[in-house]
């Protein structure tokens, strides 16, 4: 199964607290900081909701 690298890369002050919250369900709480996440649906779902606050890699 594939690995996302999951980079925040922009604060998420002055956007939604829907956003805010997406942010901090992927695990970020600090800027440029990196979490791994399994790929799945749900996980891609959530990036694409903050996709220009976060950077994606993808490692096998």
């Amino acid at each position: 199964m594939k690995t996302l690298h999951i980079t925040l890369k922009k604060s998420p002050i002055g956007y939604s607290i829907r956003q805010k919250r997406t942010i901090r369900a992927l695990g970020l709480r600090r800027m440029h900081q990196t979490v791994e996440k399994k790929d799945s649906p749900t996980i891609r779902g959530m990036i694409e909701k903050v996709s220009h606050l976060v950077d994606v890699e993808e490692v096998d």
